[in-house]
C-alpha cells in the first residue's frame, strides 16, 4: 500500500501581504499612542478594534474629541443604524471605524488600508481575523497592535499560533520589548521581561507623581474620581 502523508495546518495564519507591528505602550498613554499612530501613518482609512463594547465607546469619543473623522459600531446598535454607520465608512464619509470583534462579525469591508488593535485580543484567532481585513482581494495593508506589558500573555498566544515573531515598534522615549520576551515573561521565566515590567511600573509611578505636582501647582485636586467625560478626553 502507498503511504499517506497527513499534515496539520495551523488553525489560522495571517496573509503575507499584511505588514504587522507591535507597539509597546505604558498604560496611561494608550489613547495618546493610538492618536500618534493615526496622525503619523499614511492612513487612507482604518479599523480600530477593541476587546470590549465599553472601550469602543471610550476610544470613539476620545478620537472624536481630538478631531478625527470617526464612527463606532457595536452589537447593541439597531440594525438600520449599524448598516447606516457601516455605509458611511464604506463610502468614505468617515475615515475611521471603532468596533469590537462581535460587531465586526459577518461584515465585509473592502479596501481598508490599516488595522489598529487598541487591545491585544484574548483569542489569538481573532487577531488573524482582525488584521486580515486590511488585505482583501490580494491587497497589501498594515496592522498595528498596541500592547501593555500586562497583555504579554495574549501577545505570546498570538505569536505561538501564527508561528513567528511580530516586529516591535517603540514609541518615542520607550524601550522596545520583543514578542519573544513577552512569551518568556508570560511563563514567568524571562528576567528581561520582568525588568521591563518593573521599569514600566516605575515610569507609571513617576508619571502619577508628576501629575500630582502639576495638580498642586494648578490648585486642582486630582484625587477626586474623574467624571466619565474627563476619562474620555485623554
Amino acid at each position: 500500500k502507498d503511504p499517506v502523508e497527513i499534515a496539520v495546518a495551523p488553525p489560522a495564519s495571517p496573509a503575507e501581504t499584511v505588514d504587522q507591528s507591535v507597539v509597546v505602550v505604558p498604560a496611561p498613554d494608550k489613547r495618546e499612542a493610538l492618536r500618534h499612530l493615526l496622525r503619523t501613518q499614511p492612513v487612507k482609512n482604518a479599523l480600530v478594534f477593541c476587546n470590549r463594547k465599553r472601550d469602543v465607546d471610550i476610544v470613539f469619543r476620545s478620537m472624536e474629541r481630538h478631531g478625527f473623522s470617526v464612527a463606532a459600531l457595536h452589537g447593541d446598535m439597531a440594525q438600520p443604524v449599524r448598516m447606516e454607520t457601516l455605509q458611511k465608512f464604506k463610502d468614505g464619509t468617515v475615515q475611521f471605524m471603532v468596533w469590537s470583534d462581535v460587531a465586526a462579525r459577518g461584515l465585509d469591508i473592502p479596501a481598508v488600508s490599516h488595522v489598529f488593535n487598541f487591545d491585544v485580543p484574548s483569542n489569538p484567532e481573532d487577531y488573524v481575523h482582525r488584521i486580515g481585513r486590511t488585505c482583501r482581494a490580494g491587497r497589501s495593508g498594515k496592522a498595528f497592535t498596541l500592547a501593555l506589558p500586562e497583555e504579554n500573555k495574549y501577545l505570546a498566544n498570538v505569536v505561538s499560533m501564527i508561528g513567528k515573531a511580530i516586529p516591535e515598534v517603540p514609541l518615542a522615549g520607550e524601550e522596545a520589548w520583543s514578542a519573544e520576551e513577552a512569551e518568556s515573561e508570560s511563563r514567568g521565566r524571562g528576567r528581561g521581561g520582568r525588568r521591563r515590567s518593573e521599569r514600566s511600573a516605575d515610569g507609571r509611578r513617576r508619571s502619577r507623581g508628576d501629575s500630582r505636582s502639576d495638580s498642586r501647582r494648578s490648585g486642582r485636586n486630582d484625587n477626586r474620581a474623574p467624571r466619565e467625560d474627563e476619562a474620555v478626553v485623554e
